[in-house]
This record gives structure tokens, sequence and C-alpha cells, in this order.
């Protein structure tokens, strides 16, 4: 009988390689007579999207959801939403985001917003939670027709603070594109790959435990600056009809401050009920 060849006894082993999670989704928002309905959507393990019956006053809500209960080193998400022209809806969490200590490969999260003339996207994730070892590449682009308004908030926690671990390695790279009719619009990237140098740095993060941006892109942009302002944001305006928000401090305390900003604004310049959506509180 023919025999099989045999491995060297000293021959190296194959590398051992981790099974990473590839997680997409797709969403498309189009109005109706009878107001915003989904028109496309497609989903990909471990994401998915969820539809609960909004509240009173409020528009179509997807719950977006990780079923694998958090994010490793070279896991990638890609997420895409278009809304058609006149279309409304609110994209939160279900949950916070956890992206665990990586042996060394990044974790990529890719997002892609597009909103048609007219529509009205708020883009409302719950905290990212940045464990130490951590290494996060995430990249948001977002296109606007004429018309369009966008309230969006994310959320950085550097490590577990509750259990009071910082993020002492690591990296971060977070970056956003903004795009209007005439071309880019605003431009922003936070990176490093020293956390414990750059969260420590008086000039620099100044030992906050978190960070949370909220942008606006409306023509009411200037007024609710210096509503955030009256309530102790740092609140800027990069561009006429481009309101920017940030806060540093105690993960406690920005979660606070951006829900409640993000309850004004809602209120005054997108004209719906001036709350947090229902997922921020359950």
């Amino acid at each position: 009988m023919p025999c099989s060849a045999a491995m060297p006894r000293d021959a190296p082993a194959p590398p051992f390689r981790h099974q990473r999670a590839d997680g997409a989704f797709e969403l498309g928002f189009a109005p109706s007579p009878r107001g915003t309905v989904l028109r496309h959507l497609f989903q990909q393990a471990p994401l998915r999207v969820l539809f609960p019956n909004p509240e009173p006053g409020e528009p179509p809500t997807a719950a977006l959801l990780n079923c694998a209960g958090g994010l490793a080193g070279g896991d990638a998400l890609r997420q895409s939403v278009r809304l058609e022209p006149g279309a409304r809806a609110t994209l939160c969490t279900a949950a916070a985001e956890k992206l665990y200590r990586s042996l060394g490969p990044e974790t990529r999260i890719g997002t892609h917003l597009s909103l048609g003339a007219g529509a009205v996207l708020e883009w409302l994730p719950q905290e990212a939670i940045l464990f130490d070892g951590a290494r996060m590449a995430r990249r948001m682009q977002v296109d606007l027709a004429e018309g369009a308004r966008l309230l969006a908030v994310e959320m950085l926690v550097f490590g577990r603070a509750a259990a009071g671990e910082r993020m002492r390695t690591g990296s971060v790279l977070d970056s956003w594109r903004l795009r209007g009719p005439g071309g880019l619009l605003w431009a922003d990237a936070l990176a490093f790959d020293d956390p414990e140098a750059a969260l420590a740095a008086p000039f620099g993060f100044g030992g906050a435990e978190a960070m949370a941006m909220l942008l606006l892109a409306a023509p009411e942009a200037e007024a609710m600056r210096d509503l955030l302002r009256e309530a102790g944001a740092a609140a800027t305006l990069p561009r006429p009809g481009l309101l920017l928000a940030r806060w540093l401090g105690g993960a406690s305390a920005v979660r606070r401050a951006a829900g409640a900003a993000i309850a004004a604004v809602r209120g005054a310049a997108l004209g719906l009920p001036p709350r947090l959506p229902r997922l921020w509180t359950t």
C-alpha cells in the first residue's frame, strides 16, 4: 500500500489563526404616503439591526446590535445608511460597544452615511469602551445633499472606568469626512499610539476618562452653538451651518452632558421631542 508522507517531528507548527468577525449592514429609507419606510436591508453577522416601535413623535428607529458582544483585534465592521430625499430616521446602538485588548491587528470600523435632499438623520450610537490594549481604526464618511440635516454623536471611553482600568497601551485612529453638494465641508482625525502619554498630556486630554463629540449640520447651527455654550459645552462653528461640540472628563459626566445636548438639539433644531431616544435610557 502507498504510504502518505508524514510531517517531520521537528517541523514548526503552522501559525495559530484566531477566527475574526466580519460584520456588515446596509440600510435604506425612503419617504412614502404613510411616512418614512424601510426600502433596503442587508445584514451580516455579527451585526444585526432591529426596528422597535418608535415613541410618539419619533421617526423610524433602527437599533444596531453586535451579537458577538464586543470587538477584538482583526475584527471588521462595515456600516452603510442611505436616506432618500425627504426621509427621516434615527439610528442608535442597543448598548455600549466594547473593544477588547488586541493581540496585534486593529479593529476596523467603516461607516458611510448618505442623505438625500431634505433628509434628516440622527446617528446616535452609545459610547465605545476601549479596553487597555485595544487598537481601533474607525473611519466615518458622510455625504449630504442640499437641505439635508444630520445630528451625529460619538463617545469614546478610555478603559473600563467602572473597574478603574485606564487605557495605557493600544492605539486609536478616528477619522471623519463630511461632504456636501460643493465638496468637502469638514475633515477631522484623532490619532495616537501611546495612550498613556496622550491621555495624560496637560494640553491634550488632561487625564480625562472619556470624550464625546456632537456634530450638527443644519441651518440652526449658530443658535445651537449659543445654546450649548450656555450649558457649558465647548461648541464652535467650523463653517456656517455646521456645529461642533466636544466634552472631556469622567465617563459618567461626559455621557450625561452629551445626552443633555442631544435632547436639547433634537428638540430645537430637528423638531423632535426634546428627549433622548429610548435606547439610551433602557
